[in-house]
C-alpha cells in the first residue's frame, strides 16, 4: 500500500529536531530506521503530515566507553550492535540480542533506538537493557534528562518519552569478573518477533554462587519487565538446575500474559518459565 501524502525533513541537529516537533505536535513523527513506522504507514495505521528523518544528525551513531559504562547512540544499528567487538567483551548481552533481531536486512537498517522508542511487546532488545538496569538519556526543549530502562517502558507501545522528546543513548554497565551472558527467545516463525524472549546476565564468586544477576522478559506481557521475583530467589545461591527451575517459576508472579493469535496466555507462561531457566543456565554456563 502507499502512505498518505506526507512533508519530509532532514533536520542537521538535535536541537533543529525537537524544535520541529515542538512547532508541529502530533503532526509530527520521527524516522529512525523505518521498520516501524514505514510499515505502519503504508497500512494507513499511522498518517503522520511530518516525518523527521534523524538520520543526518551527527554523533548518534557511536558505540563508545565512558569510564564503568559503554554509551551506545540511538542511531547505532542492530548490525553495529552485532558487530561491535567492544560490546562482545565488555557487554556481550546486547550483540547476543541484536543477533536474534530479524533478519540481515532488518539488522542492516534497523536501530536500537528506534527499536526501544516503538516499544513493541514483541521486540527482543528491551528485555537486554532491563536485564542490564541500563539508562536512556532523552533530549526536549528543557535539556537532557536520564530514565531507568525500568521507568522507561510504560505499557503497550507507551514510553516515557515526551511527545517533544528524543531519544538519544542507551549507558550500558561494563561487565567485569565471573559474569556469563545469554538472550534465548521463543520466535513467531513467520516474523521472528518474540512470543517470550528473556535475557540474562549474572556474576558468580569463585564458588559458584550468584553474587549478581539480572533478568528482562519480552513477549509475556504488554510491556517487558523484569522478573525481579527471579532474581531475589537466585542471588546469593549456586546456579544448579533444580534452584534455577524453581526460581523461575516466578517469572509470571503478578503477570497478566499476552493472549493472541499466536499463544495463549497459559502457552506464554509456561513458555517464559521455560525461557527464563534455559537462559539463567546458559549466562552460568559462561560465567
Amino acid at each position: 500500500m502507499i502512505p498518505a501524502p506526507f512533508d519530509y525533513l532532514t533536520p542537521a541537529s538535535l536541537d533543529e529536531a525537537i524544535r520541529a516537533l515542538v512547532f508541529h505536535g502530533d503532526d509530527a513523527k520521527l524516522l529512525a530506521g523505518g521498520h516501524s513506522l514505514l510499515p505502519l504507514m503504508k497500512l494507513r495505521l499511522a498518517s503522520p503530515k511530518i516525518v523527521i528523518d534523524l538520520s543526518k544528525i551527527p554523533g548518534l551513531g557511536e558505540i563508545a566507553q565512558q569510564g564503568d559504562k559503554i554509551a551506545v547512540g540511538a542511531l547505532t544499528t542492530h548490525y553495529q550492535v552485532e558487530s561491535s567487538e567492544l560490546l562482545k567483551e565488555k557487554c556481550p548481552l546486547l550483540p547476543q540480542t541484536a543477533r536474534a533481531i530479524g533478519d540481515v536486512q532488518v539488522r542492516n537498517r534497523g536501530t536500537i533506538g528506534g527499536s526501544l522508542a516503538h516499544a513493541d511487546p514483541a521486540a527482543d532488545m528491551p528485555a537486554a537493557i532491563l536485564a542490564l538496569d541500563a539508562e536512556l538519556r532523552v533530549r526536549g526543549p528543557a535539556g537532557d534528562r536520564w530514565l531507568k530502562a525500568e521507568e522507561f517502558f510504560l505499557g503497550l507501545m507507551a514510553t516515557a518519552l515526551g511527545p517533544t522528546e528524543v531519544l538519544t543513548e542507551v549507558r550500558v554497565p561494563v561487565l567485569s569478573g565471573r559474569f556469563g551472558t545469554a538472550y534465548l527467545k521463543f520466535a513467531q516463525k513467520a516474523s521472528g518477533f518474540a512470543i517470550v524472549g528473556v535475557a540474562a546476565w549474572l556474576k558468580v564468586d569463585e564458588k559458584g554462587v550468584a553474587e549478581e544477576i539480572g533478568i528482562g522478559v519480552s513477549g509475556l506481557n504488554a510491556k517487558p519487565f523484569r522478573a525481579k521475583g527471579v532474581e531475589e530467589r537466585l542471588k546469593g545461591n549456586k546456579l544448579a538446575p533444580s534452584i534455577v527451575e524453581q526460581a523461575s517459576s516466578q517469572v509470571t508472579q503478578g503477570i497478566d500474559p499476552l493472549d493472541d493469535i499466536h499463544a495463549s496466555a497459559e502457552f506464554r507462561a509456561h513458555l517464559a518459565r521455560v525461557f527464563t531457566a534455559r537462559a539463567v543456565q546458559e549466562a552460568a554456563k559462561r560465567a
